[in-house]
């Protein structure tokens, strides 16, 4: 071999070299930075099978005709499928994962909060204000002192819904009887789900914007994000995509509001009247565990996230709740073990449900349309079975790795052990 040629041969042999040690030490540098941080925990999706068996159970019981599950983990959808008929008559068809629900109460957190948080965020509104100062006739009977936040935790003292024993109709008809409503216990003392806190709400959004609840959150929240399927009051040309629910008065509500009150309201309410899709709300789950972005398009800041979705009740009051959203434990196969805060979730009377976990970075959406058709169904149970599939799937959790992932608890968790301690300490 020539000079050359082994010259050439030495510098190949050289690069060779450099390259290989380059790519050890890198090696050894993720693998002792993996080593030092807390992993985060990863679905075995294989941990998931047992989910088709309980559901397709719920189905051949009765409890539900179908439904539409996905699931979202580390920001990838790792389960999405759907199961049994979306309409078991007039005309049979079967259960589509493009399917649109009406997700009833699950308005008051996809719509309603989230209008309400970006207008606090623009200083439009204050949380700790009375309502009355943007709706002044609001404060007749003694509803003057109850902030925007009360009506947020539902600890405004106002009954659970507007009465329904004699007809009415209108949405205007409705703001004068919540005008007329009087609190059934001080604001602030008392938790009572209500459905009239997310009515008052909506009209503050009308008020505070200029736009109706529902033209604000297609402009501000479900276009900008792409959930081409949500909405109040859907177009007849969905119709077919459309899970029905009751029949009423003979007629079966299909891309109609099922609940009564907001049907009373022209279908537009803080409270009920959204319909959506499994994968429009995988992207609204997704946003939120992002920080309040997805894909580049912002909704809400980091820090508007992590307030709406803490403890948020009341000093001392022993049901918690945040900004809208109800609050559980992080995901984990000892999660009975864990404080109640972590996760957060809603639920909706038609046989919808949302889970979304910051923890564990997964979310749960589970669509049913269970009073089909005759107002029935049962999905307690299955919720309960598949939020227990998804935790074991995940594993342990100490509560340590839950306050390294969110460290804005750690003023809750120490609070909730001091309780504990002072608890066991007492005589009983």
């Amino acid at each position: 071999m020539s000079i050359k040629g082994r010259e050439k041969l030495l510098n190949q042999f050289g690069r060779t070299l450099f390259t290989l040690v380059l790519f050890v030490l890198i090696s050894l540098i993720f693998l002792s930075t993996a080593q030092s941080q807390d992993p985060e925990p990863v679905i075995n999706t294989e941990q998931l099978e047992p989910i088709t068996a309980i559901l397709n159970d719920a189905i051949s019981e009765g409890k539900i005709p179908g439904a539409v599950l996905l699931i979202g983990n580390q920001g990838k959808v790792v389960y999405r499928r759907g199961f049994g008929f979306r309409a078991l008559g007039p005309k049979k068809s079967s259960m589509t994962e493009d399917t649109i629900f009406d997700i009833a109460s699950l308005t008051k957190v996809v719509a309603t909060t989230t209008a309400i948080m970006q207008l606090a965020e623009e200083g439009k509104l204050r949380l700790d204000a009375p309502a009355a100062r943007y709706w002044p006739a609001f404060k007749a009977n003694g509803k003057g002192g109850i902030t925007v936040r009360q009506l947020l935790t539902h600890y405004s003292g106002l009954q659970p819904e507007l009465e329904l024993k004699h007809k009415w109709s209108g949405y205007r008809k409705a703001m004068k009887m919540i005008v007329a409503e009087k609190p059934v216990s001080p604001p602030g003392t008392s938790y009572i789900y209500s459905d009239i806190n997310f009515e008052v709400l909506g009209e503050l959004v009308r008020r505070v914007s200029g736009k109706p609840l529902n033209v604000y959150c297609t402009d501000r929240i479900f276009k900008p994000l792409g959930m081409i399927g949500t909405g109040f009051k859907p177009s007849p040309a969905l119709k077919d995509r459309i899970a029905p629910t009751q029949s009423r008065k003979g007629k079966l509500l299909c891309g109609e509001v099922h609940d009564p009150t907001c049907y009373n309201m022209e279908g537009i309410a803080g409270h009920a009247g959204l319909f959506s899709t499994a994968d429009d709300l995988s992207v609204f789950s997704q946003m939120l565990l992002n920080g309040g972005s997805f894909h580049g398009v912002r909704v809400l800041n980091p820090p508007t996230v992590e307030e709406m979705t803490t403890p948020q009740s009341p000093p001392g009051k022993a049901k918690l709740r945040g900004l809208g959203w109800d609050l559980d434990a992080p995901f984990s196969s000892n999660r009975e073990q864990l404080f109640q805060v972590g996760s957060y979730g809603h639920l909706g009377y038609t046989g919808t449900a949302i889970w979304i976990d910051p923890v564990t970075q997964t979310y749960i959406i589970l669509l049913t349309n269970r009073v089909h058709q005759d107002g029935g169904g049962d999905v307690k149970e299955l919720r309960a079975k598949i939020k227990r599939i998804v935790a074991d799937a995940l594993g342990p959790l100490s509560s340590e790795q839950v306050l390294a992932r969110r460290p804005s608890l750690k003023n809750y968790y120490e609070l909730m052990k001091r309780y504990a301690v002072q608890d066991k300490s007492t005589p009983k």
